[in-house]
This record gives C-alpha cells, sequence and structure tokens, in this order.
C-alpha cells in the first residue's frame, strides 16, 4: 500500500473557519470559533484521508524573500482581526495537542513549505493529498498529489484542475499571473478575467509564447496586456511554489502522533468544547447520543440515525404511554408547531415532548394533505395535556413565551414554572444570538434540522400544516430534544454562576407570564386621533418642503439622500463628516444635526425627517395594526435582544415614541383607555443618575438626593460655585447636560457639540464636576479598569453586559466600550430593576384581587389601565413596588400620572 502524507494550509484554514462560523465565545468572553472550525475540519480530513504522515501548516509572522523581489506583495492585506489573532496560540496548542506535527518556519510561506514536502514525498513514491481552499496550491497536482478543499466538498486531480480552471496544472503559474491575485497584491492584466486568462494558454500554450505574441491581441485587453509585459515574469515567479527549500524539518518528523489526552481535557475544559469533553471523559465508551462524531459534529448518517428514533404518535395507545413518560419525567422539554410566527394568532398543528435526550416524540394534531394519515384530535389531546401543562415542575422550552401564547389560544394554558433555554443563554452571552439551532450547534455540536430543509423557502415554502407527519416528526422531536439537552448544559453553566443564575431565577424567568399577560391585554388605540394627526402632519410636511424648496432655490427630493448630499455637499459647500457604507456622503440625522448651524436649510430637513417618520411610522401604521377581534394593538416584547438586559417592544414598537417633543406626545394621546378606566403612568425619576449615585457612594450626590434635591441644579451650583437659589436656568440646563452625557461617557468633544460650546470651556466644566464628585470620578476609573481586565462589566445583581472591543487596536471601538463600560452597569441595573418592578406590580394585582392590568413598559416606565374605582389603590401599589423593589444608598423616586390617555397621564 502507498504511504500517504497529509498536508494541511492551516493558514487558509484558519481564515476561512474564523469567517464561516458565527462569533463563538466561552462563558468569559474568550473566542474560540476559528479554533472550533479549524480543528473540526482538521478531524474530518483526517477521518476521511487517514495518513500515517501529515502536517499543518502555517505562515510564520515576518517578512518572506518575496518581499524582497517585490516590496509591495501582500501589501494591502488588512491587518489580522485581534479576536482571531487572540485564538492562534491556543489552536497551535490544539492542534499539536491532538496529534498534528505543527509547521511555522520563518522567511518562507507555508505554500512553500507544502510545496517542498511534496516533491519530498514523491521522490519517495509517497502519494500527497494537499488540504486547502488557495488555488495557487494546484500547480502541485499531479498523478499522485490531490488537492481537496473539505469546506467546499472539492477534490481536484490533473483532469479536475483543467477542467476548473480551463488549463493544466502545469500552467496554473501562467493563469494566475495574468487573472492576478488580489489577495497577495500581485496585479494581473486589466480585464483579463479566468475565461480570457484560459482562451490565451489554451492558444499560444504558454505565458512567455503568449507575451512573445502580444502584439496579435487586438482590442483594450490586448494594450492591457503589453502594458504588463514587464512585470508578468516577476508575477509568475511570485506566485510559483518553491519546492526546493532546505527545511529544519523531515518527512519523518511528521509521523502522526497519539493524542495528548490530559492536555486535551484542560484544553477543552477552558474552551468550553462540551462534545469533545464528554468524547475525552468517555474513554472509548461510547459518547452520549448526538455527541458521537468524531470531529466534534455528527455525520449526516449519525443524525438520521438519531432522528429515526423519534416517536410519531398517532394512535390513544401509544399517546397513553409517552403521556405516563411526561407526567412521571423529572425534567420534560416540549415545543409546539404552528403556523405562524404571530403567537397570538398562530394555528397549533402539532406538540412534541423530551423526555431524555434522544427520547422524544412528536403528536401531529392539524396536518393537511394527501399524505397526512391518522392525526388524534387536538381538542382531545390537548383536554388530556392541559392539567400537566398547568401544574407540573419541570417543563423546558425554547422561547417558553411563544408557546405559552399559543397553548393557551387553544385550551391548555400553561401554569407553574417554565424553564427558558433561550433566557439562560441570554443572562450567560446577552450578545450572542440565541435561537436554537446557534444554541444546538455552540452548546451541543449538533447541527439540527432546519425549517427550509423540511419546508422549502422563498415561493415554493410549504406551511408546516403541510409537510407529512412522518416527516414533521423528525424535526419537531429534534427540536424538544435539543432543548432537553440544551437545559441540562446552560443550567450546569448557570450553577456556575451564581450571580447571573440568579439573575435568570429571580429576573429572566419570572418575567414571563408578566409578558404573555401584558402582550394578551395590548392597549386601545383610537384611530380617529391618528388619522387628524396625520392630516396635520401632511399639511406641516408641504410646509416644510416648500421652505425648503425656497432656500436651495430649486426644488428636490428631501427624502433622497443622493439628492440632498448633491446640495449639502455640493451646491452649498457643506463639509461632509461621514461616509456611507457605499462611499457615498452621508445625510443621517446625526451628521445633520452636526450641521444645523451652519445653513439655515439643514434645521429644516431635520424637522421635515423627524415629522415624516412619525407620520409613517405611527399615525400611518398604528391604525392598521389594531386588531380586529380585540380592538386593540399588541406589541411583541423580547426579552433576549438589547445587551444591557431592557425589553425591546416590536411590531409595533412602542418603545420609541419620542417622549421629549411635542410631536411625540401628541401621538401617545391616540393612546386610550377603555370607558370605565384610566390609565396610570409610573416613572422612575432620574433613575441613571441614582444608580450612579448608589454605584459610585460618592458623597455629594448621594447626599443630595438623600435631601431631595433637584440634582440638575445641586450640580450647577457645584459646578459654577454659586448658592443654589442663585442658579440660573442656562447653568441648570448646562449641568443637566453635563450629568447625563457624563454617565454615557461623554468626552468633552462630544460636551462641547452638545452645549455649542468650544472644547475647552467643556474641559474645564468636566474638570470642575468631577472636582466636585471624585466619587463619580473614581467609579468611572475603576468601571473602564474592570472592563479591559475581565472584559465584561456588572450590574448591581450581577447581569453581565460584554465588552469585546476594550481592548481593541482601533480607537473608535475601545473608546466605544470604555464609554459602555461607564453606563452598561446603570443601564442594565435600571433595566433589572423595572423587570423586578413590574414581576412585583403583576403579583401584587393578583394576590389583590384588582382588575388593574399592566399594558405598557417603555424603559424607566410602567403603564396600566385602571378601573376607575381602583385608581387609589393601583396608585399605592405601583408606588410602593417600584420604590421598594431594591433598597439603595439614595431613595427611589417614581412620578405617578393618571389621565384618560397616555399623554395626560405621563
Amino acid at each position: 500500500m502507498t504511504t500517504r502524507l497529509l498536508l494541511v494550509d492551516g493558514s487558509s484554514y484558519l481564515y476561512r473557519a474564523y469567517h464561516a462560523l458565527p462569533d463563538l465565545r466561552t462563558s468569559r468572553g474568550e473566542p474560540t470559533g476559528a479554533i472550533r472550525g479549524v480543528l473540526s475540519m482538521l478531524r474530518r480530513l483526517a477521518q476521511e484521508f487517514p495518513a500515517p504522515y501529515r502536517a499543518c501548516v502555517f505562515d510564520a509572522p515576518g517578512k518572506t524573500f518575496r518581499d524582497e523581489w517585490y516590496p509591495q506583495y501582500k501589501a494591502q492585506r488588512p491587518e489580522m482581526p485581534e479576536d482571531l489573532a487572540a485564538q492562534i496560540p491556543v489552536l497551535h496548542e490544539a492542534i499539536e495537542a491532538e496529534g498534528w506535527p505543527l509547521l511555522m518556519i520563518p522567511g518562507v510561506e507555508a505554500d512553500d513549505v507544502i510545496g517542498t514536502l511534496t516533491r519530498q514525498a514523491l521522490a519517495r513514491g509517497w502519494e500527497v493529498v494537499i488540504s486547502t481552499g488557495d488555488k495557487d496550491l494546484t500547480q502541485l497536482v499531479g498523478p499522485r498529489v490531490l488537492w481537496v478543499d473539505t469546506m467546499r466538498g472539492e477534490k481536484l486531480d490533473a483532469k479536475g484542475v483543467e477542467e476548473k480552471f480551463g488549463v493544466p496544472p502545469e500552467r496554473i503559474v501562467d493563469y494566475l499571473a495574468l487573472v492576478g491575485d488580489t489577495v497577495d497584491n500581485v496585479p494581473g492584466v486589466a480585464g483579463c478575467g479566468p475565461k480570457t486568462a484560459a482562451k490565451w494558454l489554451q492558444q499560444y500554450g504558454s505565458l512567455e509564447a503568449l507575451l512573445a505574441h502580444a502584439d496579435e491581441i487586438k482590442g483594450k485587453v490586448g494594450e492591457n496586456l503589453r502594458a504588463a509585459r514587464d512585470f508578468l515574469p516577476l508575477a509568475r515567479k511570485l506566485l510559483t511554489v518553491r519546492c526546493d527549500l532546505d527545511l529544519p524539518v523531515r518527512l519523518d518528523d511528521l509521523q502522526a502522533r497519539p493524542p495528548q489526552r490530559e492536555k486535551l481535557l484542560a484544553l477543552y475544559e477552558r474552551l468550553e468544547f462540551q462534545a469533545w469533553l464528554n468524547e475525552l471523559r468517555a474513554q472509548g465508551v461510547a459518547a452520549p447520543a448526538g455527541q458521537e462524531g468524531g470531529d466534534g459534529f455528527e455525520t449526516p448518517a449519525q443524525a438520521a440515525a438519531r432522528r429515526s428514533a423519534y416517536a410519531c404518535i398517532t394512535d390513544w395507545d401509544e399517546f397513553e404511554r409517552w403521556l405516563g413518560e411526561i407526567e412521571q419525567g423529572a425534567r420534560v422539554a416540549f415545543d409546539t408547531e404552528t403556523t405562524s410566527l404571530d403567537a397570538r394568532n398562530a394555528s397549533l398543528v402539532g406538540v412534541s415532548f423530551a423526555v431524555g435526550p434522544g427520547r422524544a416524540c412528536y403528536i401531529p394534531l392539524a396536518h393537511r394533505g394527501l399524505e397526512v394519515g391518522p392525526q388524534l384530535p387536538r381538542e382531545e389531546v390537548l383536554r388530556r395535556l392541559a392539567p400537566w401543562f398547568a401544574t407540573a415542575d419541570g417543563k423546558v422550552a425554547q422561547n417558553a413565551k411563544y408557546d405559552w401564547h399559543v397553548l393557551a389560544a387553544h385550551g391548555a394554558e400553561p401554569g407553574g414554572t417554565i424553564d427558558d433555554t433561550m433566557l439562560m443563554s441570554y443572562v450567560l452571552e446577552s450578545d450572542a444570538q440565541h435561537d436554537l439551532d446557534r444554541l444546538s450547534r455552540r452548546w451541543l455540536s449538533l447541527e439540527p434540522l432546519t425549517y427550509a430543509e423540511l419546508c422549502g423557502s422563498g415561493k415554493k415554502q410549504i406551511g408546516f400544516d403541510e409537510v407529512p407527519p412522518a416527516r414533521a416528526a423528525a424535526y419537531a422531536a429534534e427540536d424538544a430534544d435539543l432543548t432537553w439537552r440544551l437545559f441540562e448544559v446552560l443550567s450546569a453553566k448557570l450553577a456556575a454562576e451564581p450571580r447571573l443564575e440568579r439573575v435568570y431565577r429571580d429576573i429572566e424567568r419570572p418575567l414571563v407570564p408578566v409578558l404573555v399577560a401584558m402582550e394578551r391585554a395590548g392597549v386601545a388605540i383610537d384611530p380617529k386621533v391618528l388619522a387628524a394627526q396625520s392630516r396635520e402632519f401632511e399639511t406641516q410636511l408641504r410646509v416644510l418642503e416648500q421652505k425648503a424648496h425656497e432656500l436651495a432655490g430649486r426644488a428636490f427630493n428631501l427624502a433622497s439622500p443622493k439628492q440632498v448630499a448633491e446640495l449639502l455637499f455640493g451646491e452649498l459647500g457643506l463639509k461632509a463628516a461621514k461616509k456611507t457604507a457605499g462611499g457615498q456622503a452621508s445625510t443621517s440625522e446625526e451628521v445633520l444635526e452636526r450641521l444645523a448651524h451652519e445653513h439655515p436649510i439643514v434645521e429644516v430637513l431635520l424637522q421635515h425627517r423627524q415629522l415624516s417618520k412619525l407620520k409613517n411610522t405611527y399615525l400611518d401604521k398604528l391604525p392598521k395594526m389594531i386588531d380586529p377581534r380585540t380592538g386593540r394593538v399588541h406589541t411583541t416584547f423580547s426579552q433576549s435582544v438589547v445587551v444591557t438586559g431592557r425589553l425591546s417592544s416590536s411590531e409595533p414598537n412602542l418603545q420609541n415614541i419620542p417622549a421629549r417633543t411635542p410631536e411625540g406626545r401628541r401621538i401617545r394621546s391616540a393612546f386610550v383607555a377603555p370607558t370605565g378606566c384610566l390609565l396610570l403612568s409610573a416613572d422612575y425619576s432620574q433613575i441613571e443618575l441614582r444608580i450612579m449615585a448608589h454605584l459610585s457612594g460618592d458623597a455629594t450626590l448621594v447626599a443630595a438626593f438623600l435631601h431631595g434635591e433637584d440634582i440638575h441644579r445641586h450640580t450647577a451650583a457645584e459646578i459654577f460655585g454659586v448658592p443654589l437659589e442663585a442658579v440660573t436656568p442656562e447653568q441648570r440646563r448646562v449641568a443637566k447636560t453635563i450629568n447625563f452625557g457624563l454617565i454615557y461617557g461623554m468626552s468633552a468633544h462630544g460636551l462641547a457639540r452638545s452645549l455649542g460650546i468650544d472644547r475647552a470651556s467643556a474641559q474645564e466644566y468636566i474638570d470642575r464636576y468631577f472636582a466636585r464628585y471624585p466619587g463619580v470620578a473614581k467609579y468611572m476609573e475603576q468601571a473602564r479598569k474592570t472592563a479591559y481586565e475581565q472584559g465584561y462589566v456588572e450590574t448591581l445583581y450581577g447581569r453581565r453586559v460584554w465588552l469585546r472591543h476594550i481592548r481593541s487596536r482601533n480607537p473608535a471601538q475601545r473608546q466605544a466600550d470604555e464609554r459602555a463600560a461607564i453606563n452598561a452597569p446603570m443601564q442594565g441595573t435600571a433595566a433589572d430593576l423595572i423587570k423586578l418592578a413590574m414581576i412585583g406590580v403583576h403579583r401584587a394585582l393578583q394576590e389583590g384581587g384588582l382588575a388593574t392590568r399592566l399594558v405598557l413598559q417603555v424603559h424607566d416606565e410602567l403603564v396600566l389601565e385602571v378601573p376607575e374605582a381602583e385608581v387609589d389603590a393601583a396608585r399605592a401599589l405601583v408606588t410602593d413596588q417600584m420604590q421598594n423593589v431594591a433598597k439603595l444608598r439614595v431613595p427611589l423616586v417614581v412620578d405617578v400620572g393618571v389621565g384618560r390617555n397616555w399623554d395626560e397621564a405621563h
């Protein structure tokens, strides 16, 4: 049997893995995506191409001989991303621990090492497999040399190279010289693409022959060829892989080695590669189902076998057997399959359960079509399951709020505690994505069956209820199975982090039923008020448009960024402060605000844009979103989107209605109370400044709040050195800007822009502020230091806000994270407090038997719908719950208002 040498272009693997995988990180924030990807590919490759000799070859840092030939070689290659560079030492350690000889030879490139080892192996009569994504190495392909791209599943022998590129391996260097190599900054012939290069080489045979006949090539591309004639020989030399290096390593040194088990255990524990840890710990015993793949990810055959074990329940005997398992299960995951992502309006198609890893079933209830077969009646199945949903402990779901809505709408209202793997993941890594597919890859090394694989995509996509139950079971039961497995992994992670576990247990999990009740309740809106406002806004927009045309001296489209940019930066000569991703001058709101003082037309554009946004987003859209069944608008609150812990609102977003402008407040007047009720608004007063006082412990700031002083007036008195009673409105305005600006990490430059003063004056204000509030200055410095040391900051309750760029060499990214390090603990603590208040208010209303109900949460404000007879009781209850939700160094103050509409109440 011929001896095989397996050579891997490690540098190619590294970049491809980094860009192919999501931003995977450990619970401590250490990036691991490139490590995981490279090791997975190496394991898969070694399985497909077993070889007694192998090596993983990386480019060494520093210059090579090619830089001496051509100083511009690779000069345009961007600097390696920091989070990728940080993974390289650990990756190298892991590769060697896995038993791969690792080569990184200074002064030469990985390609040249691979080329030289290939020639040496061929001289011994061996066969060589080269694994890379780099087409340059196809020049080495021959009778006993195979080129393999594992990511594309591509294998090229000499015939394959010629079919792919149009030239044989021995002409690949000529081909590359003509088309150029942008990665290595080697220019080719302008206008000469792959087809032209292949055609020329097929016609003339070689680069030398082509150049000898260059005068025969017609047109512009012929001119370009002749212009490049002097450089092309150097290009060919640069792109030729060296095969004659004197390497400090011999083929005999490349024998595959046994894995270093203890070292791998330590590495994978640190990197949190759970499936691989399980594999190592098994010591030869089969790993748990779904984790037995040799590369950490199960093979398609293993996935098919796992899915084939799931049960599809279509008769009562089997249902009763599974119901017994479900009722006796200490931990049971469930999932609903429906016709829509809109939980309130989705029709239930089926329900799945998992009672252990790999032990899952699906109960089809409302599939339709020719291949449906027998199904159990939905109403009867839910009637029998309802007691378990209502009372059982140990229930687990992924995005439990969705399932709660669906089940409740079909007569099986859940009760008790439901653990939610989406929220568990969110608490552990708030800046990650928490869908089931990603979580399964991240924590279980399993590749789930996707909805598109089952139902198709685009115009050909079918509804889940059109999928035959036997096929649907593989997808639906898998969802429950993966959720069960995820709970086991994520609960262990949380148990190791007691503060995070409390955030999940005391804040996120008990908030779910509160949000379900709020989304179900919705809020009443008067469409007539919105229609009247829309007509008024339309009139105002026409007036603003006419004014803008007069100022411009011509007509133009105020809604066209291109036309606005041409006017502002071309005709009026204003300075473009920013560019769009496409390289055009930006006309964003931020840019316009900076230019507002430079020309009167900018203020008109800003007013027009703001009015137009309000009209399109709210006045015209909200009436269309009124549910005809309830006559109310029902937003969706999301817990797992904002990294600081704040809730987000969508479809419609009711949290972005501006409250500080007259127009925004008028929109709030359309949110009304039904007959016999009023709206009650309860808003935390200056919550983030109070949290700053608590976290910093600054004696002066704490004392001001304890004495109930106007904090902005107090700050003005401190900064300007005047008595409280002598503070002017302008001084208070400056102080207010500083108070709020500094808790968001505002710099002197930012403060100067906000106040319309020079930078030196702004810096003087900041210096005075910190001199009067030294505790605040100390807190800010410590926050930045803590963030730098551990990669995250925490709220008062222990919620983590990850700052992935705090050590970045990119100043803009680093400074943004430094600002976030100051503000995130305050914003996150405020989010924790309002969530705890919502839980407390909801519980107290239920225990008190009141009909009052929460309908909205907007930042630091709660809005409740209150029967007129309960106003006093509700006011007292809400105030008590919000003010006493936590004991800080300073009192929490709540402003409460009541009115027929939201604007009156706020």
